[in-house]
């Protein structure tokens, strides 16, 4: 069984709608291409390495047109594994895929999902929140890349918007900074479901002043 790896771009406030351009999402958000100005060059070795090994793409609707419209037409290492490899739509609708390897999926998505991580060793989701949110509300996600950039939005789509369920997550390396404040965090899904405690038991030493 492979995996499914989701990879985001965020603010500090967990903002992830349009990053990369005021032209990704324009309806109603101020800040679209929030993520260019804090862009470093270890950000993009870090978004580079991500992607080594992937054998397929799953994307929501609105993101597939955007790559769609763009990646065919660029060249380098992320424009020629994006080109070459399957691309799996989830979309309610009935988009044009004419972009080469591109394939929608039926209205069972999480079916539809289970047998793409059967098929492929290394699946990437990138953007495409609401499509995120499914596969966090349905645990269906095996690896979660977060950037995390410091800047607060205060008003947009934000990664955990009604789709996420309790659950545990592992992290797999330690934390990356780079230059500019960006903050590169890998976590894994992990079993079980969050815990509680009690902060003022004794053993825990809360409210001693010695």
């Amino acid at each position: 069984m492979g995996l499914i790896h989701i990879e985001l771009f965020a603010t500090l406030d967990l903002v992830g709608q349009s990053p990369g351009s005021p032209d990704e999402d324009p309806v109603g958000f101020p800040f679209g291409g929030w993520q260019a100005p804090l862009l470093d060059e270890v950000a993009g070795a870090q978004v580079g390495a991500a992607y080594e090994g992937t054998d397929a793409l799953l994307l929501g609707r609105r993101t597939y047109d955007i790559f769609a419209a763009h990646w065919p037409y660029q060249e380098g290492a992320i424009a020629t594994l994006f080109n070459g490899v399957p691309k799996y739509v989830a979309s309610r609708g009935r988009p044009d895929l004419s972009w080469a390897g591109s394939t929608r999926l039926g209205p069972d998505l999480a079916g539809a999902v289970r047998e793409i991580r059967d098929r492929h060793e290394h699946v990437k989701v990138v953007g495409s929140l609401n499509l995120v949110q499914t596969l966090l509300r349905e645990k269906l996600f095996d690896r979660l890349d977060l950037w995390v950039h410091p800047i607060v939005l205060g008003v947009g789509k934000k990664v955990f918007d009604g789709g996420a369920v309790p659950a545990n997550v592992t992290l797999l390396e330690p934390p990356v900074a780079g230059p500019k404040g960006i903050v590169y965090l890998r976590y894994g899904l992990a079993d079980g479901t969050p815990g509680t405690g009690d902060m003022s038991a004794p053993d825990r030493g809360a409210g001693r002043d010695d």
